[in-house]
């Protein structure tokens, strides 16, 4: 194991960051927001319906996913109301 002195050469005294990015990190962590994270899946659909779920979402200035999730979550709590 290296072990660095400040006297001894190869020693860097200032490494450089993205402190933006780490606040950003730290500020997410520490949320304590209490929502559980989510659990990633995945569903084969055509290429075709997923060509169309991008443009619809670029119109919408959001993520194609996200844009995925809203249908999913809107379906689903349509359906539970019809039940």
């Amino acid at each position: 194991m290296a072990r660095y002195v400040k006297s001894e050469k190869g020693y860097e005294k200032s490494f450089e960051a993205d402190w933006q990015a780490v606040k950003h990190g730290l500020k997410k962590a520490r949320s304590g927001t209490g929502e559980p994270k989510k659990v990633p899946t995945s569903v084969a659909l055509d290429p075709r319906f997923v060509t169309e779920l991008k443009k619809e979402a670029l119109a919408r200035g959001i993520p194609y996913q996200i844009l995925m999730r809203m249908f999913i979550i809107e379906g689903f709590q349509r359906m539970k109301k019809v039940v």
